[in-house]
C-alpha cells in the first residue's frame, strides 16, 4: 500500500479558517485519551498562524491533516512546541513525527538560543522527541513562568500537579538545550535501549500519583498490603527523577 504523502508548511493568515476544527480535535483527542491539555481558543490559534509560529499539514488533495504551534516563556528563554494534533483519518501514518520535526526546525530557526521543552503522557511522543535530541528531565529544569503553569488549569490532572507543588505530574518532561545537549543519534539510541524501562516507570509513576486521589477503600488496601519488593526497588531507583 502506498504511503500517504503530506504537505507540511508554516501556517499564515490564509489558514485561519482551520482554527476551529483544530481546537475541536485537540479537545476531542484529549478526552479520548483520558488526559488533559491546556485548552486554546480558535482566536489564539489564529494569532499563532498570523505570527508565523505554527505549522499546518495537508494531504496532496488539500485536506487538513495536522497542526502544531510554538509558545515562548520566561522572556524567550524557553520554547514549547504545543498543541500537536493529527486528524483521526491520518493517525498512525507517521505524520505526527513529520510535524514534530518541522515545528522543531522552525523553533530552532526562530529561537536559536532558547531551550525547547515538552510535556507528554505518551511513549510514542517520547520516542519522537528523543529522535530530535530531547532528553527526559525533572520539572525543575522547565520554565517557572506562572503563565505557563496557569495554562494547566484546564487539564484533568491539575489537582495532581498542584498537590506535588508543580514538581511532578502525569506528564513526562523532556528538554532540548541548544547549549548543552546530546546528538539525536545518542538520545535515539538511549531511548531504544531503555524504552521498556521508561514504559514501566511511567506506569509506576501514574499509579503513584493517582493513589492519593483514589477512593478511601483503594487507598486503605494499598497502604495495608504494600507493594512487592521488586516494585519498591524500581520506584526507589527513579525516586529523584520522578520526585515521588
Amino acid at each position: 500500500m502506498e504511503q500517504q504523502q503530506f504537505k507540511i508548511i508554516i501556517a499564515d493568515e490564509s489558514h485561519q479558517d482551520f482554527a476551529r476544527i483544530i481546537c475541536d480535535e485537540m479537545e476531542s483527542s484529549a478526552k479520548a485519551r483520558g488526559t488533559g491539555i491546556a485548552k486554546r481558543s480558535p482566536e489564539y490559534v489564529q494569532q499563532k498562524m498570523r505570527e508565523g509560529k505554527a505549522v499546518i499539514a495537508f494531504t496532496e488533495d488539500g485536506v487538513w491533516a495536522g497542526f502544531c504551534y510554538i509558545e515562548t516563556w520566561s522572556h524567550g528563554e524557553y520554547v514549547a512546541n504545543s498543541g500537536l494534533i493529527v486528524a483521526p483519518s491520518f493517525r498512525k501514518s507517521g505524520l505526527a513525527k513529520q510535524i514534530k520535526k518541522k515545528i522543531f526546525e522552525l523553533s530552532r530557526k526562530t529561537y536559536p538560543e532558547s531551550k525547547i521543552f515538552g510535556l507528554t503522557t505518551g511513549l510514542a511522543v517520547m520516542k519522537i522527541n528523543s529522535e530530535l535530541g530531547y532528553e527526559p528531565v525533572t520539572y525543575s529544569e522547565l520554565t517557572q513562568d506562572e503563565a505557563f503553569w496557569a495554562g494547566c488549569k484546564s487539564c484533568v490532572n491539575y489537582e495532581i500537579l498542584m498537590s506535588k507543588e508543580r514538581k511532578n505530574c502525569m506528564c513526562t518532561a523532556m528538554l532540548y538545550d541548544p547549549k548543552d545537549h546530546y546528538e539525536p543519534e545518542e538520545t535515539t539510541q538511549d531511548f531504544s535501549k531503555h524504552s521498556k524501562l521508561y514504559e514501566r516507570f511511567m506506569r509506576i509513576k501514574q499509579w503513584k500519583l493517582l493513589a492519593p486521589f483514589m477512593s478511601h477503600k483503594s487507598e486503605k488496601n494499598s497502604n495495608s498490603g504494600g507493594a512487592p519488593e521488586g516494585s519498591k526497588r524500581v520506584r526507589s531507583l527513579f525516586h529523584t527523577f520522578f520526585n515521588f
